[in-house]
């Protein structure tokens, strides 16, 4: 897979993927990220890619002429493995669910937003989709492309070492139940400050291992994240009261 960024910042990217998984699968070449120079597409003397905003208002709006340049020489031709994303705060929100969307193209071409915004026309005629990743603004679309790579770039085969720690992550599903919040972890040592691992993890019993896990998972997703419960609109089942079986079904689980 390759992920194509378009900024007026490229120096930006050099330091959120030169560490971890990500930058040993670039390096190893399990995907690839090249990196574009939004004013290499500018042609006036001072490389402009903003201007003031029609009808008045504060800030400034980057050109429509630059962008559409831009993306028209990185791909002269679009198909069906390729997809634009405008990164915007009015975006659609980015999550889990997106990401594993997004994994399945060959190629990725992200725009970065800046300034008060990006000409509507970029939305509306050259982008496939416009990506928000939470309800806050950002100075700028490159942290959000930044994450929008690591989440997606996860996903890949071979990036991951342990490919069944992606299936049984925090928001992770197999489409049968809710994307409920991964269990609570524990290591090393037993007991610190008072504080004790619970009982059951220590026990070796993995049946009973299992069921704590779902139900932890259960009660951390229903105190921290309920709203994605009312979002997939389903009751998710309490492993209090609910046989082994049931609730992996339930969960998604295997």
């Amino acid at each position: 897979m390759t992920f194509h960024v378009l900024t007026i910042f490229p120096d930006f990217f050099r330091g959120p993927l030169d560490h971890g998984v990500v930058a040993r699968a670039l390096k190893a070449g399990l995907f690839e990220v090249r990196i574009h120079n939004l004013r290499d597409f500018a042609h006036d003397r001072h490389r402009t890619v903003d201007d003031r905003p029609f009808g008045g208002g504060e800030g400034m709006v980057l050109k429509p002429e630059p962008i559409f340049e831009a993306v028209e020489t990185i791909w002269p031709e679009r198909h069906a493995g390729r997809r634009v994303i405008l990164l915007s705060a009015q975006g659609r929100l980015f999550n889990q669910h997106l990401a594993r969307q997004l994994a399945s193209y060959d190629e990725l071409l992200l725009i970065c937003g800046r300034y008060e915004g990006v000409d509507e026309r970029v939305a509306e005629h050259l982008a496939d989709d416009e990506i928000s990743i939470g309800d806050y603004v950002l100075s700028g679309g490159e942290l959000a492309a930044a994450v929008v790579i690591d989440v997606v770039a996860r996903l890949l085969p071979g990036v991951v070492g342990n490919e069944a720690s992606v299936r049984s992550e925090s928001f992770s599903t197999n489409g049968d139940g809710p994307p409920i919040l991964d269990c609570p972890q524990y290591t090393r040592p037993a007991e610190f400050r008072g504080w004790r691992v619970p009982e059951v993890l220590l026990s070796g019993n993995h049946a009973e291992i299992r069921r704590w896990r779902q139900r932890a998972a259960w009660e951390k997703t229903m105190r921290l994240r309920p709203d994605l419960i009312e979002r997939f609109g389903a009751r998710l089942p309490d492993p209090r009261t609910e046989t082994e079986g049931k609730v992996s079904a339930k969960l998604g689980r295997n």
